[in-house]
């Protein structure tokens, strides 16, 4: 059992020489108020007299003192080696290989580095003092002596001296492998104790704190520590012990005092503590291995390592767009799943909320159909309305087509990123040859660009330089609306009463056709079945002229006179009237077949449109992309340039692996101890 505090010790050792407490190793923290006896409980484990000793505060930076027992084949040993005499001697961290014999000058470089970096003047520092004994008369212990805490500021002390110590203390004392040595004077009340407040903030359950009372022979008279010592009026699991510190004549006299309890406890606690530690160290080691190979070894053939990083770059590039990627997002969609989602969803469902006849209105249509037919009434719906409208229903389509490939433009850089960050981690060492790769490949896409936009603008070009009404789907359209249409005229004229003749002139009684002007005096003309009026009376352009001239046989005299021209662009044109039947029909045919034929060119669209994104952007970079970075960096005056490794790069890879190593050498040092040794 005894062997584990070594072995605690040489781990402490290997952490200290790279300034590192990522481990925390066990260890007993000597916690108390200031003047409490803390040093002298210290000097008693050793039994010399090696600590600086005075009134107020005395001890001002942690003393980290490690007690290593020694047999005579230790002391030959070092006899041989280092020709030191003696049975005791003491070593310092930062005196290296120096070694003390003389007790009295370990407490004297103890002064002197203290003050070193405390001042001389009462201040303190977190800075600890490494301190090695040698002894056959100690027993294996490592242990921490603090500042005592304290409430008023003093010398050069700052105002929140209080807060720093309790920093300090707080530091060393939330380890949870260590033990807590609350050193408390009996001649104190033990509630007010410091030492036992701040121990029970970090250990609730005071499962690792051990409570020391101390100047017993200071009580005042009549009164005794017997409630305390037995633990009724403060529980501690580790127990509570009364100790009595050397006097004045005792230290004089170099009075040697020696607690192989303290041993048998520390060595419990390093046995429940190691299988921790081993854990620990071996999730360090993983990790920092782990960082070490990011960060890379140092570059040696430039022209090799260079083409290595381009060519993995393209192929993480290829490989996030087909989904084959070593990194997959799972968060998000990316790289060709997302291209898809763009093609599939976003620029289908708006295709789809397309209206065939958005933005055209009946009287547009009926505008189309009398431009048309020019200053001839059409006795046909005519063609050339029909395209001229279509058309523009399928211009429409050419911006929502511009913004899928705008979209998928957006994400073929976003994968630029992705690769940068997930799937190369070694193009973070060399910054230069990052950028210039992103550059490289933002330059290629904004090329394929314009490329891409002006295949989908023909796209749309194409289905507007001819309008195929010979369509297979298109014809089945026609010849089903007119079936219907017929089908609709059928009904109508059944429904129609017998007595109403059929043909669009009127009949006299005789059978005769009428003229309009021969309508009975008075009689309104009567309304076609198209609805359009037929001329009567004065109703027509007959009936205009005749009124004129009784105009002209009333009203003026028989001498010729200028008559005043009408100008007809000065009538009123009415805005909106009741459409006949018959434009209503041409308009309702007009309208059908512009659906129709819309339906049939946004189904091509939205099949050939990510076509021609996929081929003349995306498969285009995929196939050009390691062309084009060999070409534009592969070149030999750019390898030292690219290839330059950020500032801080090498220095990271430095402690990283210096931090290693010591993994590795305190895993061997847990490593030697055998089971034998864990009892």
């Amino acid at each position: 059992m005894e062997a584990l505090i070594p072995v605690v010790n040489k781990l402490q050792d290997v952490f200290n020489t790279v300034g590192a407490d990522i481990i925390q190793l066990p260890q007993i923290i000597v916690v108390g108020t200031q003047s409490s006896g803390k040093s002298s409980v210290l000097e008693s484990l050793v039994g010399r007299d090696l600590l600086p000793r005075g009134t107020g505060i005395v001890t001002r930076r942690p003393l980290i003192l490690q007690l290593v027992h020694i047999d005579t084949e230790d002391r030959r040993k070092t006899y041989e080696e280092n020709g030191i005499e003696g049975d005791e001697w003491g070593k310092f961290l930062h005196t290296k290989n120096k070694i003390y014999t003389d007790f009295e000058e370990i407490r004297q470089e103890i002064d002197a580095e203290t003050e070193r970096l405390s001042g001389t003047n009462k201040g303190i520092s977190d800075e600890p003092i490494h301190l090695k004994v040698f002894s056959p008369h100690v027993v294996n212990l490592t242990l921490v002596d603090l500042p005592g805490i304290t409430k008023v500021p003093v010398g050069d002390q700052p105002n929140d001296i209080e807060l720093q110590i309790r920093d300090l203390i707080m530091k060393y004392i939330s380890n949870p492998n260590s033990i807590i040595l609350a050193v408390t004077a009996a001649n104190t009340d033990m509630a007010t104790s410091e030492a036992l407040k701040v121990a029970r903030d970090v250990d609730h359950d005071g499962r690792r704190t051990l409570a020391v009372m101390t100047k017993l022979d200071l009580m005042d008279a009549g009164t005794d520590a017997m409630d305390v010592l037995m633990g009724r009026v403060i529980p501690v699991k580790l127990g509570l012990i009364g100790v009595v510190n050397r006097s004045q004549l005792d230290i004089n006299n170099k009075k040697q005092v020696a607690d192989a309890i303290r041993d048998e406890l520390l060595m419990h606690h390093i046995r429940d503590c190691l299988p921790e530690l081993k854990t620990r160290i071996n999730v360090l080691s993983a990790q920092y291995q782990s960082m070490l190979n990011g960060y890379g070894e140092p570059v040696d053939d430039k022209s090799s390592t260079l083409l290595q990083l381009i060519t993995k770059f393209a192929a993480e590039y290829c490989h996030t767009i087909e989904g084959t990627a070593k990194y997959i997002e799972t968060t998000e969609l990316c790289g060709g799943a997302r291209i898809c989602y763009i093609f599939h969803e976003t620029f289908g469902r708006t295709l789809e909320s397309v209206d065939p006849l958005g933005g055209l209105t009946t009287i547009d249509v009926l505008t189309a159909i009398r431009n048309a037919t020019g200053p001839r009434p059409a006795l046909f719906v005519p063609e050339v309305s029909f395209e001229l409208l279509v058309k523009r229903q399928v211009k429409r389509l050419e911006e929502p087509s511009l913004r899928c490939v705008e979209l998928v433009h957006e994400e073929m850089q976003r994968i630029i990123q992705h690769c940068s960050n997930y799937s190369t981690q070694e193009l973070l060492r060399f910054p230069k040859l990052h950028d210039a790769i992103v550059e490289v490949v933002t330059s290629l896409l904004r090329k394929r660009l314009p490329v891409t936009n002006e295949m989908v603008h023909n796209l749309v070009a194409i289905e507007l330089a001819y309008i195929n009404t010979k369509h297979p789907d298109f014809a089945d359209a026609c010849g089903l609306m007119n079936n219907n249409i017929e089908e609709q005229r059928r009904n109508r004229m059944r429904d129609m009463p017998s007595a109403v003749p059929r043909d669009k002139s009127l009949k006299s009684p005789g059978g005769q056709a009428l003229s309009p002007t021969d309508l009975p005096e008075g009689e309104a003309p009567k309304a076609g079945p198209g609805g359009e009026q037929v001329d009567g009376g004065t109703g027509g352009w007959r009936g205009m002229l005749k009124k004129g001239e009784e105009g002209d046989k009333s009203s003026f005299p028989s001498s010729p006179q200028k008559v005043n021209s009408i100008n007809l662009l000065d009538i009123p044109v009415p805005v909106a009237r009741k459409l006949s039947a018959r434009e209503q029909r041409d308009c309702e045919v007009i309208e059908r077949l512009i659906k129709s034929y819309f339906l049939i060119v946004r189904k091509n669209i939205q099949d050939s449109v990510p076509k021609a994104v996929m081929h003349f952007l995306v498969n285009h970079v995929k196939d050009c992309m390691q062309s084009e970075l060999v070409g534009q960096l592969y070149k030999s005056g750019l390898l030292d340039d690219l290839l330059t490794e950020s500032e801080d790069m090498a220095q990271r890879r430095y402690e990283a692996a210096d931090m290693l190593k010591a993994l590795q050498k305190a895993s061997q040092v847990i490593a030697e101890i055998r089971e034998t040794h864990m009892w």
